[in-house]
């Protein structure tokens, strides 16, 4: 399966589409939000990509109670964890989260294949054993 990994969304809708609209266009199946969404109504943007969505909770995500409260009750296809989201995928397991010293000392357990983290708003790649 296809992973997208997208994070600091940040209410640009018009950003989120044309990532939304790639993202679909190549086939994922699935796309892992490392947070700062923002506010409701960027949920309802990702929810347009009709795949699953998860994602966790960012520095910049203020009402956390109603991102939640719509995930569970109005959208289907967004599952948020807090902190820290897992996902094991064909035996490839993938933890996510929006902080890059969470992501450190997940990296370090060994437990993961991949860790996607957010703030930096910049694209990064490394390697700590076999993660």
């Amino acid at each position: 399966m296809i992973l997208a990994i997208m994070s600091d969304t940040h209410d640009h809708i018009w950003n989120a589409r044309k990532a939304i609209k790639y993202i679909t266009e190549r086939g994922a199946g699935a796309i892992i939000h490392c947070g700062d969404f923002v506010a409701p109504f960027m949920l309802k943007e990702l929810e347009q990509a009709r795949i699953p969505v998860h994602g966790v909770f960012g520095n910049n995500d203020g009402d956390q109670y109603l991102l939640t409260k719509m995930s569970l009750t109005e959208l289907s296809n967004i599952t948020l964890y807090g902190l820290v989201g897992e996902l094991n995928v064909d035996d490839f397991k993938v933890a996510f989260t929006h902080y890059r010293a969470v992501a450190d000392g997940l990296a370090a357990s060994g437990a993961y294949d991949l860790i996607c983290f957010g703030p930096s708003h910049k694209a990064f790649l490394g390697k700590v054993g076999k993660t």
